[in-house]
């Protein structure tokens, strides 16, 4: 496999990251049980460290 196709594998695999986040942190809002009770993940955060990270494999996969 070439660079190229490195790039975009792992594009692919990060922006996988920002769904499953974004899902992740959309059930944590919509859930039904205790509202006090704080998740110790940070869904959000890992969505748009995700979100940079597949924007940076985007440009370096057609930089290449």
């Amino acid at each position: 496999m070439t660079m190229q196709h490195w790039m975009w594998t792992a594009d692919g695999a990060a922006l996988a990251v920002v769904l499953l986040a974004g899902i992740a942190d959309w059930r944590r809002m919509h859930r039904r049980s205790n509202i006090d009770d704080i998740g110790w993940v940070p869904w959000r955060g890992i969505q748009v460290v995700g979100f940079f990270a597949a924007l940076a494999f985007t440009i370096l996969a057609l930089h290449s």
